[in-house]
């Protein structure tokens, strides 16, 4: 862990221009916290290599996706033929290894690599005939190309994943010499290395299969929107929307990182793009660094877990469960609300504790000129989601959100996608996918060990026993699994790993699998912000120049709603739309989502007469379609309660973690708050109504209290 950058020089908010971004150097902040961007600078034809494979990588993709995509094992094998190559590339040895150029082995490996891979694709007919009967070359490329990847993961990632990987692969090799339930007969080379790497089940297995097709494109899809410059608006729209309201910088944070979030999947580089803005922008207003650090960290990380990308890991999950993306991404909604609405509640709470107000009006962006300017670059985003409501698949959905992003980016000259862009998009595109795309393939060596050898089932075994049969119990060990697990690992690769060794635990409960796979997801994501090994946090405190263990602790506090959450969507899945049709039940959050808006737009005191008046019509109007959509028994009274009470709980849970509402919370009170939120959050009425009458109390108490 590297020390945090020096502590900057704050100061109020006074006429004039807003604070700028963060001058820190943002290249060497990533490069300190984010594995994957410890890249060589390369100049010259070498940097023209790295470009040309890049964009062919891209192009490839993009081609493959518009006219069809090819046999499944040619389309994995020339998408990590050509990962592997630019990864050597472009990532050096070791930190003494040139950062300038590229050495004349790193040459070597590029190509034995590349080859190894494309074996596949020369080769093809020959390994289909002989199948399970590989000959002493096919041995050599196998031993070749696992060696020659795991290499290749360690560069971009860690050393943890791969010595995870061989450990796997020892334990395939020596499994007679193991005890008890562990031990199996012992797999020969020949074995090992037709299963892991001449077949479907190992390297080029499903994880791949994901990253080989949906990850990539969706990537590709932020880089292009990236280029016509949707991170700016996304922050000026946020400021515009929430910027003036009490403790408004940080409320700009939570909107802005979750939007941005959602289309790049990836907590620290999300940090340091919306960051380097709005933690400048909350210290200017008053709040602590390590609180601004922390709040950054917590809504940059829930990006993962936000429709409509969600990361790799949302295609991952479908493809396991073999169901649409869709439902997968319908699923996260409420969740995703949840976490973000906690987030949210607690900085509210946290200004009105401080007594820290938003910023003028007269210094905002304005939402219709805003919109005027640059809303034409949501339709992609718009377009996304109709086409997977419609039914096509990710894929499809991808490639055309991509060319209705080409195509809307000419509507303005500032946002237009001119041939340097495109090329810069496409780059980066490919450069974003190198880190997931050797995860995946790393980690389906894992998955390839569980399918030979039965780990999996195993493991379950072991856990259910450990836990003495009790459910609650497999989860927390389940829960800390996950956590150990993504101190080291990246967030797709840890979800893989636990939903192929821990989460089949789960599954002797009869839990469904969607909460099931939710539940290892959101603890998987959960160690980005969990010290020691919290990237995202100590991110967001090299940017605000905090105590990083401080800025850790604070971001678990502020994700309180992320590590009860999915405990409770386990004790009821009608909360990830288990057994509730999609469509009704996304027509149904929406308005849930609007009645609250609208309940605290009208309650907010620092609102018109004028304001909270059309923050009541909406209000008026959501709980007439939620009783439209009950009366017509499209969607279950049950559903519209857990929706409305696991809102009104996180609330509670906020001021708890706080320590605010009205005025300061002693600790007795603090605590009943926590207990009023998890009656609220657990399903029945009785646990429901005895969290209402707790926030009743709790309310006429602090207004008592309130000086």
């Amino acid at each position: 862990m590297g020390k945090p950058a020096p502590e900057q020089k704050q100061h109020q908010v006074m006429d004039g221009e807003l604070p700028g971004p963060a001058t820190i150097d943002l290249d060497a902040l990533r490069r300190e916290f984010d594995t994957e961007a410890r890249f060589r600078k390369l100049r010259g034809w070498m940097a023209g290599v790295v470009t040309g494979a890049c964009v062919a990588l891209s192009l490839f993709h993009l081609y493959t996706a518009g006219f069809g995509l090819l046999n499944a094992i040619k389309q994995r094998s020339v998408h990590l033929a050509i990962v592997l190559f630019v990864v050597f590339l472009i990532y050096p040895a070791s930190q003494k290894s040139a950062k300038d150029r590229i050495p004349w082995y790193d040459f070597v490996l590029a190509s034995m690599a590349a080859f190894v891979v494309f074996y596949h694709v020369i080769f093809f007919q020959d390994l289909l005939l002989r199948s399970g009967l590989p000959t002493t070359m096919d041995l050599v490329a196998g031993f070749l190309g696992i060696t020659l990847l795991l290499e290749a993961t360690r560069r971009v990632s860690n050393p943890v994943l791969p010595i995870i990987a061989i450990i796997f692969l020892l334990y395939c090799y020596f499994g007679r010499y193991f005890f008890g339930i562990f031990a199996h007969r012992g797999y020969n080379f020949t074995r090992i290395i037709n299963h892991m790497y001449l077949g479907t089940e190992g390297v080029f297995g499903t994880p791949l299969e994901v990253s080989a097709t949906f990850v990539f494109l969706f990537i590709l899809f932020g880089t292009f929107l990236e280029q016509t410059g949707m991170g700016k608006f996304i922050i000026d729209l946020a400021m515009a929307l929430a910027g003036h309201s009490t403790g408004g910088p940080a409320k700009v944070a939570v909107i802005s990182s979750g939007l941005m979030g959602s289309i790049s999947g990836s907590s620290v580089a999300n940090v340091c793009t919306t960051g380097m803005f709005t933690i400048p922008l909350m210290k200017s207003v008053g709040y602590k660094p390590y609180f601004a650090g922390a709040v950054e960290a917590v809504a940059s990380t829930g990006g993962q877990i936000m429709p409509p990308v969600m990361g790799a890991a949302g295609f991952i999950m479908a493809t396991m469960m073999e169901v649409p993306y869709l439902e997968v991404a319908a699923a996260a909604v409420i969740p995703a609300l949840l976490y973000y609405f906690a987030v949210y509640v607690q900085v509210h709470f946290e200004a009105h504790r401080l007594g820290l107000r938003g910023l003028a009006r007269e210094r905002l962006p304005h939402i219709v000129p805003l919109m005027k300017e640059k809303g034409h670059l949501l339709i992609p985003l718009a377009g996304i989601i109709y086409f997977l409501v419609a039914g096509y698949t990710p894929l499809k959905a991808a490639f055309n959100g991509i060319m209705i992003t080409v195509v809307v980016s000419f509507f303005r000259k500032d946002t237009r996608l001119t041939l340097p862009r495109m090329l810069a998009a496409l780059e980066e595109g490919a450069r974003g996918a190198l880190g997931v795309a050797c995860a995946c393939a790393t980690v389906g060596i894992v998955v390839g060990t569980a399918t030979l050898t039965g780990l999996g089932l195993t493991i379950a075994n072991a856990i259910v026993k450990l836990s003495g049969g009790m459910l609650f119990l497999t989860l927390a060990f389940t829960m800390v699994a996950c956590i150990l697990l993504g101190a080291g690992l990246p967030t797709t690769a840890n979800f893989i790993v636990t939903s192929t060794m821990a989460a089949p635990a789960l599954f002797q409960f009869d839990i469904p699998p969607m909460a099931v796979y939710m539940f290892v997801l959101y603890y998987g994501i959960a160690a980005d912000l969990s010290p020691p090994v919290a990237l995202a946090a100590y991110a967001g405190a090299g940017i605000a120049g905090s105590d990083p263990m401080k800025t850790g602790m604070t971001a678990m506090k502020l994700a309180i709603a992320g590590f009860i959450v999915p405990f409770i969507y386990v004790f009821n899945p009608m909360l990830v739309l288990v057994g509730l049709p999609v469509r009704p039940a996304m027509l149904a959050i929406l308005a849930v989502g609007l009645l609250l808006a609208g309940v605290l737009g009208a309650m907010n005191r620092e609102n018109s007469s004028k304001k909270r008046a059309t923050f009541g019509v909406i209000a008026a109007l959501s709980l007439g379609v939620l009783g439209f959509l009950v009366m017509k028994d499209i969607i279950p009274l049950d559903f519209i309660q857990a929706m409305a009470t696991a809102m009104v709980g996180v609330c509670l849970l906020g001021m708890s973690a706080v320590g605010f509402y009205r005025a300061e919370m002693s600790w007795w009170v603090r605590l009943l708050a926590l207990a009023g939120a998890l009656g609220l959050m657990i399903p029945g009425w009785k646990t429901d109504l005895a969290g209402l009458v707790i926030l009743v109390v709790i309310h006429f108490y602090q207004r008592s209290q309130e000086k």
